[in-house]
């Protein structure tokens, strides 16, 4: 039951559900990639992947000095839950906003985006 309830837990915020989504659209993402997405604090987003990872929905892997995560899909049992959930985020506005600002954010290396959201000038 506690695996359950975390599961629930960790889409049971707006965030988490833009996180998934966003999931849905792209294998994998850097966590500064979902920072921008979410126009929020690192430590915020963080927060919000480590819930998730912690839940068994998304996994994580480090290249270098980032960090990408997807969906975990290899749990079976979570399909349903993931099929329901996309098929409700569907047609909300907020989902094609995500996606259209998701397409501009995919395009921006990494250590451009990252140095750009601690405010330094690029060389």
């Amino acid at each position: 039951m506690e695996n359950l309830l975390a599961i629930l837990k960790a889409v049971s915020d707006k965030n988490r559900l833009r996180i998934f989504n966003a999931l849905l659209s792209y294998d994998e993402l850097c966590a500064c990639q979902i920072t921008e997405l979410l126009q929020v604090a690192g430590a915020t987003t963080s927060r919000h992947l480590s819930l998730m990872v912690n839940a068994g929905i998304l996994k994580n892997r480090k290249q270098g000095r980032w960090i990408y995560f997807r969906i975990k899909t290899e749990d079976l049992t979570l399909d349903p839950i993931f099929k329901w959930i996309k098929q409700r985020l569907g047609g909300l506005e907020q989902v094609k906003k995500d996606k259209k600002k998701l397409k501009t954010i995919a395009r921006i290396p990494c250590e451009d985006l990252c140095r750009e959201q601690r405010g330094e000038v690029s060389k």
